[in-house]
């Protein structure tokens, strides 16, 4: 049971922190511009700034009081009975369960088959240079934005390493001349058995797990999935064939010995962090679960 005064000031909170976030976006959208490394929290992955500031408490927690009103018209809220005469606001578990039983059903499955692995740490964040790989032939991706090496220099790389991306919403974004250079090839249907933890976008992607999971899984997990992709996101593009040193984003280069050391020990950080909340993320998908009327379990 959350009083009002309570979830009124969580979600003040919270809408403080989405708009840290998402106030530079929505000016640079208003003008017209872009920016090669933040835009693609919200344009990558379907959840808008307007839905992200959104906040909810999760399924299992009763929002008392005339302030929850409003909640009890979104989707996915009913209202309850608390004992008192207003009664209260909550997340209708069983409406959910009935509308995503299938996605939650692969989000468990992923997440735990993620979870159980070891973190392979020695892609160096190749996909993003298999991206561009004879981008002279298919066309160069950010092309705001030069190469660090310039094409020729790129392509050099990609050719000397060994690449091993295991995400297939990364291989698939390869060039075609980029595919038969990865030592797998990840499919869809392969997934499950494929990402492991130590991939920086299947950490990213805990950030697209939680929202699909809204409004079950609440807002203050939602938020620290989307900040960890943030930083994740940084890495990635520091660690990329992109020249972004003139939008403040020092290289990370992996291009030698010590720029993939300098990447190795900041997935290794980044993999432990997202192994904790994807076991948030489990734990809440068993509290669901636990709380599904008796004919659903």
């Amino acid at each position: 049971m959350l009083p009002e005064r309570e979830h009124h000031a969580r979600r003040t909170a919270h809408q403080r922190r989405v708009e840290h976030y998402t106030a530079d976006f929505l000016a640079r959208r208003h003008e017209g511009h872009k920016h090669p490394v933040e835009d693609f929290l919200f344009t990558y992955y379907s959840h808008s700034p307007g839905q992200l500031a959104r906040w909810h408490p999760g399924a299992g927690v009763v929002l008392e009081g005339a302030g929850a009103s409003e909640q009890a018209q979104w989707r996915f809220y009913t209202q309850v009975a608390d004992g008192t005469e207003a009664g209260g606001v909550a997340v209708d578990v069983a409406g959910f369960l009935a509308q995503r039983e299938s996605m939650v059903g692969f989000a468990r499955r992923l997440l735990s088959a993620t979870a159980a692995k070891p973190a392979q740490l020695g892609c160096f964040g190749l996909h993003e240079w298999a991206m561009v790989y004879r981008s002279v032939q298919h066309g160069q991706r950010h092309d705001q934005v030069p190469l660090r090496l310039g094409a020729a220099g790129t392509d050099e790389v990609v050719e000397a390493m060994n690449i091993r991306c295991s995400h297939f919403d990364a291989y698939r974004f390869y060039t075609p001349s980029a595919k038969p250079l990865n030592a797998l090839e990840p499919t869809r249907q392969k997934q499950v058995e494929m990402e492991q933890p130590g991939c920086l976008h299947a950490n990213m992607d805990l950030y697209k797990w939680a929202y699909k999971l809204i409004p079950a899984v609440g807002s203050d997990l939602l938020m620290d999935c989307f900040d960890l992709a943030w930083r994740i996101r940084e890495l990635d593009m520091r660690a990329s064939p992109y020249d972004l040193r003139g939008w403040g984003y020092e290289p990370v280069r992996i291009e030698e010995p010590s720029g993939r050391a300098e990447y190795a020990r900041a997935q290794k950080a980044f993999s432990e962090e997202a192994q904790t909340l994807r076991e948030r993320i489990l734990a809440q998908l068993d509290r669901i679960e636990g709380l599904a009327p008796a004919s659903r379990v």
